[in-house]
């Protein structure tokens, strides 16, 4: 409260509004209690209106002066659960969710989880759904194991560069045509290829760890044709593999045991795809819709629906640009065939928003729950 008032009086604003630490509190106090109080009367209608709905779920422990258990819905952000505990065993996690949601009367659709033991098994025994490596968690790892070494080589290698350009610096003030000054520069240019070279390790390494990221989606980023769980665990899986060789043709810290757990984790990380595509089919047998309909919304609606959802949510530049091509590629196909043409706006409305739905639905991270447990922290 001292920064804020610290804040409002910098903007000469104690003269318009109650500013002081005393003030703001009880404000922030209100506030807290009036968000409370919304959510229980928002919880309360949808259950007497039988809106229960399933729940696609993140769970994450945070520890602040005390632990305190986490269950968010990743679609809206919503909290679902957030409770004080003891443990984050299976059993105290089972009997906090569950109680959570039959009074909800909702269901979880799948968890999105690091790879900790009692999150597997609250979604494998305790919900019966599909437990979800958490794809932030895989990456970091490989991170972890390779980004500080490869970035001490190159800075290294910059270093002695700098080295060598001041030896020579100090050579062409004196002679130019000595024997001293000729090695100088030979060492110039040796060193400077030795970080041209690990400029260029780097880059490839960055390109490997974006490409991963950019492979488990639904459709494919390149032509945006739908995609398997199979061939997204393959994709997967070739570019772990190429980072690990990478990192031992150039002698990096042999990180075995951590990419042996990557490795593991890709067929569930994967499974994701297809575990989506049925929901859509499901959706569409419920619906009754045709088959011609069904290729249409697979191949245009929905590529492009999903990766203008993406674009949004991707800060990293080089993955932006080449989701923002995807992005183009999936309009042009949108527009293009003659049955959106002909669909009435009604119709087409409603397309979308089934679309915009199915695109929430695909879930890789739990990012969400990670960003508000730190925010928490701070």
């Amino acid at each position: 409260m001292d920064t804020m008032h610290e804040f409002f009086a910098r903007l000469h604003l104690a003269t318009q509004v109650g500013c002081a630490p005393t003030a703001l509190r009880s404000v922030m106090q209100t506030l807290e209690a009036t968000i409370l109080e919304t959510a229980a009367a928002w919880e309360r209608d949808g259950v007497a209106t039988g809106e229960g709905r399933e729940i696609i779920g993140a769970v994450d422990e945070t520890f602040l002066a005390y632990m305190v258990l986490v269950f968010l819905d990743l679609p809206t952000g919503y909290v679902v659960l957030e409770a004080t505990a003891e443990e984050r065993s299976y059993a105290t996690w089972h009997a906090l969710v569950d109680k959570r949601l039959n009074a909800l009367g909702a269901q979880v659709r799948y968890l999105v989880s690091d790879r900790a033991k009692a999150l597997i098994q609250l979604a494998d025994k305790g919900l019966e759904c599909l437990s979800m490596p958490d794809l932030f968690h895989l990456v970091h790892d490989i991170v972890k194991s390779y980004s500080l070494a490869l970035g001490r080589q190159l800075r290294q290698a910059r270093q002695e560069l700098f080295k060598a350009e001041e030896r020579l610096r100090r050579h062409s003030e004196v002679e130019t045509r000595c024997q001293a000054y000729r090695e100088a520069q030979q060492q110039v240019e040796t060193q400077q290829a030795d970080v041209t070279r690990w400029e260029a390790i780097q880059g490839e390494y960055r390109q490997r760890l974006a490409t991963l990221t950019l492979t488990l989606h639904p459709c494919g980023i390149d032509d945006s044709a739908p995609q398997t769980s199979m061939q997204g665990e393959t994709r997967l899986l070739a570019q772990v593999e190429a980072i690990e060789a990478l990192a031992h043709i150039h002698q990096l810290p042999d990180r075995q045991n951590t990419m042996t757990k990557v490795k593991k984790q890709l067929p569930a990380l994967a499974a994701l795809v297809d575990f989506w595509w049925q929901g859509v089919q499901q959706d569409w047998e419920h619906a009754a819709v045709s088959p011609l309909w069904r290729r249409w919304a697979q191949e245009t609606l929905l590529p492009w629906r999903y990766w203008e959802h993406q674009v949004t949510r991707t800060r990293c530049a080089r993955r932006k640009a080449k989701i923002q091509q995807a992005l183009e590629m999936g309009r042009a196909k949108f527009d293009a065939p003659a049955l959106t043409r002909c669909l009435p706006p009604k119709a087409l409305e409603d397309w979308h928003t089934w679309a915009r739905q199915q695109v929430y639905a695909f879930q890789r991270a739990s990012s969400a729950v990670e960003g508000r447990n730190g925010a928490l922290a701070q």
